[in-house]
């Protein structure tokens, strides 16, 4: 029997939650505070303008208790009413789950389909926004980045087509994934609500949630009548005493480690967090691309155009190789936590046994990320898969290279 060699710190490299910082993990590790005191008011109120420099926007965020979901719910409540159209761009699995949260709402939907392994074709959106000669539809609903697929979408193409067609519909965007790993810009690209949480780029443990709010959802909020007392931004934006930020008892503890992992990120800088999340992620494209030796049916990345590709997450397609099994020899081998591969079945066929997701977002650096391909190239050989030499020479080189 192997000796396992799993002893020692493990690695999570699965796309979200992400590896928490020692900086978030000692911020958290205190007693509860006076909900009601100075130093917490203080604190939370500081968070708020360093998300909008995050997210690119000098417009509001609003922070609720909550997962993903729980934010889709909230941008969907806060912005349309019940009958309303939403026009979803579907690349992956997450789109359509902001789907299942519209639908028990009673707003109607059209869904595009681009695929399992494509981005958004900007020039079909347009013929179908551009069909809606009365202007049926209210939003149009997408992720930046899909971790299912971990395809990018390309958010500013899409709004300049939405325009070119004149159309009013909202441009509403799910950056759960991408925020603080690539690059967005809410403002300059023209999203009018950005949805987010803390677990992945921003470094928190899950738990947060966030809106952020354009001038345009601003006057779409006021004709909305789903608004309830929880979800309603202007309660949480506008409320008069600090309690009504967070609709009841502010999630203290969240906020001190959010605060770190924001400290973190402006102290680096955004431009430098992109390029960062940009060079490593060139290093595990490079390794994949050795593994898959050029074969059609070998190791080879979802999403085949690199510049299509989210920086925060790469699914790897293994062909007729069992990617479950080469996930738990690293697990349990190795002390390396891969991501498993999400079924695209019930919209794009595929196999989730023959995938598997390699997460390389937030608090990251070289040598944890080349570990885990050290251990995914020592999986390979441990099971007798196939595949092409020199891929940590090749990911080496890349991260060497990149710029």
């Amino acid at each position: 029997m192997t000796v396992s060699i799993a002893n020692g710190t493990r690695q999570l490299s699965i796309p979200g939650p992400s590896v928490l910082p020692d900086a978030v993990l000692n911020a958290m590790h205190r007693a509860s505070p006076n909900i009601y005191g100075e130093d917490l008011v203080g604190l939370a109120n500081s968070v708020y303008p360093d998300l909008c420099k995050v997210a690119g926007t000098s417009g509001d965020a609003v922070i609720y208790i909550g997962n993903g979901h729980a934010a889709w719910e909230a941008s969907l409540c806060n912005t349309l009413s019940r009958g309303d159209k939403v026009l979803a761009l579907v690349t992956g699995r997450f789109t359509l789950g902001w789907i299942d949260i519209a639908e028990p709402l009673g707003i109607e939907f059209e869904i595009m389909d681009f695929g399992g392994a494509a981005s958004v074709d900007t020039a079909k959106v347009a013929e179908a926004l551009e069909r809606d000669k009365t202007h049926q539809i209210k939003a149009v609903i997408t992720v930046h980045a899909d971790t299912a697929s971990s395809v990018l979408n390309d958010i500013p193409g899409l709004r300049n087509a939405m325009d070119a067609v004149g159309h009013p519909a909202l441009l509403m965007v799910d950056c759960i994934a991408s925020l603080a790993c690539d690059r967005f810009l809410m403002d300059d690209w023209g999203v009018d609500v950005l949805v987010a949480a803390c677990q992945k780029g921003l470094m928190t443990p899950a738990g947060l949630c966030f809106n952020f709010i354009g001038k345009k959802a601003w006057d779409a909020h006021a004709k909305a009548d789903l608004k309830t007392g929880y979800w309603d931004w202007d309660r949480r934006v506008n409320g008069k005493v600090f309690y009504q930020k967070f609709c009841g008892t502010p999630p203290s503890h969240h906020l001190f480690g959010l605060r770190a992992a924001l400290d973190m990120l402006l102290e680096e800088g955004m431009e430098n967090v992109w390029q960062r999340h940009q060079r490593l992620a060139a290093g595990v494209w490079a390794a994949v691309d050795c593994w898959g030796g050029g074969r059609e049916d070998g190791i080879r990345c979802n999403i085949a155009d690199p510049s299509r590709r989210t920086t925060a997450v790469t699914t790897v397609q293994t062909g007729n190789l069992n990617a479950t099994a080469l996930r738990e020899w690293c697990d349990s081998q190795a002390g390396v936590t891969l991501g498993i591969g999400l079924s695209l079945d019930a919209v794009f066929g595929g196999n989730p046994d023959n995938l598997f997701r390699i997460g390389h977002m937030g608090h990251l650096n070289a040598h944890m990320l080349l570990g885990t391909l050290a251990t995914i190239d020592t999986g390979l050989k441990a099971l007798g898969y196939e595949h092409g030499d020199a891929a940590l020479d090749a990911a080496a080189t890349a991260i060497a290279n990149a710029r």
